[in-house]
């Protein structure tokens, strides 16, 4: 994540995510001189100059922009589209502040190769997209917020440049993405058994030009691939939602190749913590393990991840855990990811359990504390992850 603060004006911010390939502007835009923008504008240039395929410029959370920055803006978008035929760019705005489709949609109607969505009316990678639960906002958006401490983490875990992987429960395809750009094995297998999952990571592969994910439709418990062909097998986030993890451990065991290892993340969701209003956050939290037990989903299985792994069969187990907190980058990244639990958790599965709308509303606002400890400014907030990874016995 690249960002961009203005010291004239506290209240704006440019900053540009690789993982998204977008660039975004917040807050309010109204410079005296061009020189004001110098720096904001390099950062657009930059960030055009590093994607392929589908290109982001998000001002859903531009509330002013005067005709200054507007233009200088909008010049450095046509002269890129006509740089960069290759390219297209996307503008999201948002419905509520109404201007934004209107201003920028005139720059559509003199270069084609630029369109307008409004985020609430159209689906772009990077937003909600409610599909299946609700869970393709809240997958991506825990995924760019792991991703800063993951890539750092999974050499000591067996990733490396040129290896055979498999990202098993791969879902929307995130991640799989970013090791592709990160790391270049010389193969990736992402199988989910969701098609409509898989259709998203077909299609934001294809938009970001990203190259050589095999996607593949199938069974984690019970998968059509040969044994021993991966050097690394991954499943992230998954084994907790499974009754039976074991199943989808001894087939990532049956997949890896000997001497290769299989690397997995879990949660233990009631140790998630904030301050302030810590006692609200940690009894919604522990209401919300409650609440996937009740489905027959763990999300209390981070810590016993070694042991599952030593059970299946592996040697050399590694181990660590980490805590993705509100300090890891934008605040707002936190904020989003726990709205969309919220949105989720709080509200389709709570339901479906059939709790009262009083527990509803105290479930409700544990999360909605969560986020005003995230985005408070002595605020801290985290989510715990643990890590582990095992080694097929050669």
């Amino acid at each position: 994540m690249s960002a961009v603060p203005f010291a004239y004006d506290v209240r704006f911010k440019a900053q540009f995510d690789l993982s998204n390939q977008e660039y975004s502007l917040s807050g309010t835009l109204r410079p005296q001189s061009l020189n004001e923008l110098a720096s904001c504008l390099g950062l657009l240039r930059d960030s055009i100059n590093r994607v392929r395929g589908v290109f982001y410029v998000n001002v859903r959370r531009l509330s002013q922009m005067n005709n200054l920055a507007f233009h200088a803006f909008a010049r450095v978008l046509l002269d890129a589209s006509r740089d960069r035929p290759d390219l297209q760019f996307v503008i999201v705005t948002s419905s509520v502040v109404g201007w934004t489709t209107e201003k920028f949609g005139r720059l559509s109607r003199i270069q084609p190769a630029i369109k307008v969505q409004e985020y609430d009316a159209n689906f772009y990678p990077g937003q909600s997209f409610l599909e299946e639960g609700g869970f393709i906002p809240v997958l991506r958006t825990q995924t760019k917020m792991t991703w800063r401490h993951e890539r750092d983490i999974l050499p000591r875990h067996g990733m490396r440049p040129g290896i055979y992987m498999a990202d098993i429960c791969c879902g929307i395809g995130d991640f799989a993405a970013l090791v592709q750009r990160e790391f270049t094995p010389a193969r990736i297998v992402a199988l989910d058994h969701s098609r409509s999952s898989l259709a998203y990571a077909r299609r934001v592969a294809s938009e970001f030009k990203i190259s050589g994910i095999e996607y593949v439709y199938g069974d984690a418990s019970e998968m059509l691939l040969e044994d021993n062909q991966f050097d690394l097998v991954t499943c992230r986030h998954s084994l907790q939602i499974f009754d039976r993890p074991a199943l989808i451990l001894k087939e990532m065991y049956r997949i890896c190749k000997p001497g290769g290892r299989v690397y997995i993340t879990n949660e233990k969701i009631s140790q998630c913590l904030g301050e302030p209003r810590g006692e609200s956050i940690q009894w919604t939290y522990n209401e919300l393990s409650k609440l996937f037990t009740h489905f027959n989903m763990d999300l209390e299985l981070g810590p016993k991840s070694r042991h599952y792994l030593m059970d299946a069969g592996f040697d050399d187990i590694r181990a660590e855990s980490i805590m993705v907190t509100n300090l890891d980058g934008d605040p707002q990244d936190f904020a989003d990811m726990i709205h969309a639990w919220e949105n989720t958790f709080a509200g389709e599965m709570s339901q479906k359990r059939g709790d009262d709308p009083e527990f509803i509303e105290q479930f409700r606002k544990g999360f909605q504390d969560h986020i005003f400890a995230a985005l408070h400014p002595k605020g801290y907030a985290g989510w715990p992850i643990w890590i582990a990874s095992g080694r097929k016995p050669l």
